[in-house]
């Protein structure tokens, strides 16, 4: 990932609009639901409102022109969240591949699967804007390799919740990922 962040960053500095796409779920990809490229688009809306103004996502339909584009990745890919570099009209982008099935079906709680789901593409997204991992458990960029609760990781945000649309007034981003992406969008 780190590397993914430093090719994105010579990009990223200089580029303040960028285009997204976010697969269908018609006919449903690998679990996906038909709310979840809502969710991907709310997680895109979250990394613009936190860069007050210095970065503006359009979404496009056409996914050749598509700076950013989002993939639901089935189980069998091996993929749980990834990020890949891409570039789009000689301009770096990444592909966000997120796996929209990472709770059992016999989780009662519907608003914890939405909850993985939309931080998931938070997370991948923010390493599509350039953004490393961090160590620090609060940020939506931390990464797993250092430890942690991964059912408390989420558990923290879906209290937060009382209802789906929730997730849109909740960003989910800390202090530190603000921060980091006004470092890449000055």
């Amino acid at each position: 990932m780190k590397l993914i962040a430093l090719l994105l960053w010579s990009w990223m500095v200089q580029a303040a609009t960028l285009r997204y796409w976010v697969e269908p779920c018609s006919p449903p990809q690998g679990g996906c639901r038909s709310g979840d490229p809502e969710l991907a688009q709310w997680a895109m809306e979250a990394w613009q409102s936190a860069s007050a103004g210095r970065l503006s996502l359009n979404r496009t339909a056409d996914r050749a022109k598509a700076h950013i584009r989002i993939y639901w990745a089935s189980g069998d890919s091996g993929l749980y969240g990834e990020t890949r570099p891409i570039v789009v009209d000689g301009v770096r982008g990444a592909e966000v591949f997120v796996l929209p099935t990472v709770v059992p079906a016999a989780e009662p709680d519907a608003i914890l699967r939405e909850t993985i789901v939309y931080l998931t593409c938070l997370h991948e997204i923010g390493h599509a804007l350039g953004l490393p991992h961090t160590a620090d458990f609060a940020d939506i960029m931390y990464s797993f390799q250092y430890g942690g609760n991964i059912r408390e990781y989420f558990a923290r945000y879906r209290r937060q919740l009382s209802s789906r649309a929730n997730i849109r007034r909740h960003s989910g981003l800390s202090k530190h990922d603000r921060e980091g992406l006004a470092e890449l969008y000055p």
